[in-house]
């Protein structure tokens, strides 16, 4: 018998669940969490601090840190010093604080669209200005424009580059040479680098990713990655992550920016879980890894044979496949609506990413293959519906 269950999924419905807060007979694979439970040991651990029954404040210690640097070693081969390190309640509440601390009102943000769509959020809605170097689509893989980047990034007003490394939703594994240029293009231009590393321990397949803190020369000294178990062990909830800040000035700047904004703090699990996911959770992820693979290689096939009108854009990294459907529809809100009213299925339509976003379909194939197989007939009855 496995030692790991991807095969059930547990009943969230009427559990405060977002993504199952739907009506009877509706599919969610849109928003970023799975359907298999997390890793036992941290079911334990957590389990374990809850029965100690006493609930007090707390602070993250050496052995939360230590926990951070030893997985990082372990799984991407870098290690971060330990005092780089600052705990925050995750990377979302971490970005628009970093946003509000590090650039100023009016300034440029730089994005890549299409890119997750929070990001407008924490830069609009703190009224600072998107400036988006779009990635470039050559019908199969999506490119950096240099030019461009080096264009925008010169601008006296763009002072914050938001980098999501790997790329949500197009999946894109950033090599090492890539992470290097940007970091060292925005060290050049006076712009600080903030990384959305939150997908980095879901490469499905081909070289790892690199964290932005490990990028080599001065660039580094203008470099914050934030990471967090979140997305690996699917455990958003948990309200953990941790920034790692290599220049002790950008560090103190940060730690203000994130203390200011009352995000620093753990709540009674943040600490255990994270620990118990670091320490105990290696083979875990590649058990899930394994199963994300066999539900990729399902889609791409049914896709193919069945839908040849939609063109799959896979990505080496997360469990999000990036759906083409220009040969359908550019109106990709449009369509997603038609396919939940019709059929249940419910996806993210690209246009909230921005970029050509409104060209594509995002779908979450985190959860067991049998409910794969459901999400792709829905889709296919919905598609040939929509076409007729």
């Amino acid at each position: 018998m496995a030692k790991y269950d991807f095969v059930n999924a547990p009943d969230r419905s009427g559990t405060d669940s977002v993504k199952w807060h739907i009506k009877k007979g509706e599919l969610p694979m849109s928003i970023a969490d799975m359907d298999f439970k997390t890793a036992p040991e941290i079911i334990t651990a957590m389990k374990e601090k809850v029965n100690l029954g006493v609930f007090g404040y707390e602070w993250p210690e050496d052995d939360y840190f230590k926990a951070v640097a030893d997985w990082f070693e372990k799984e991407h081969g870098h290690r971060p010093q330990q005092e780089w390190e600052i705990f925050t309640t995750g990377v979302v509440p971490a970005i628009s604080a970093i946003v509000r601390r590090i650039s100023h009102i009016g300034d440029n943000v730089l994005v890549q669209a299409p890119v997750y769509n929070v990001f407008y959020n924490s830069i609009e809605n703190n009224g600072r200005h998107v400036l988006s170097n779009d990635l470039q689509f050559n019908g199969s893989n999506y490119t950096v424009d240099w030019e461009d980047l080096e264009q925008k990034l010169a601008l006296p007003l763009t002072t914050l580059m938001i980098f999501c490394n790997p790329h949500n939703p197009i999946g894109k594994v950033w090599t090492q040479e890539e992470v290097q240029r940007i970091a060292d293009l925005c060290y050049q231009h006076h712009v600080i680098l903030l990384s959305d590393e939150i997908h980095g321990d879901l490469v499905r397949q081909g070289p790892s990713y690199t964290p932005s803190f490990s990028v080599n020369g001065s660039a580094r000294e203008n470099v914050i990655s934030l990471v967090s178990p979140s997305k690996t062990f699917n455990v958003a909830a948990l309200h953990a992550a941790t920034a790692i800040v290599p220049n002790s000035n950008l560090r103190a700047m940060v730690n203000r920016g994130l203390n200011s904004d009352e995000v620093a703090e753990p709540n009674l699990l943040a600490i255990p879980g994270t620990i118990a996911a670091y320490e105990h959770g290696h083979d875990w992820l590649q058990a899930l890894i394994k199963q994300l693979n066999v539900n990729f290689a399902y889609a791409q096939e049914f896709i193919s044979k069945n839908l040849p009108q939609v063109k799959v854009v896979a990505g080496n990294a997360t469990y999000l496949i990036w759906l083409d459907v220009e040969r359908i529809s550019t109106d990709s809100q449009g369509l997603a609506g038609f396919l939940e009213k019709e059929t249940g299925l419910v996806l993210s339509p690209g246009s909230i990413y921005r970029g050509n976003g409104n060209k594509f379909l995002r779908m979450n194939l985190a959860c067991p293959l049998t409910t794969v197989k459901d999400g792709l007939e829905r889709l296919r009855a919905g598609l040939t519906k929509y076409s007729a």
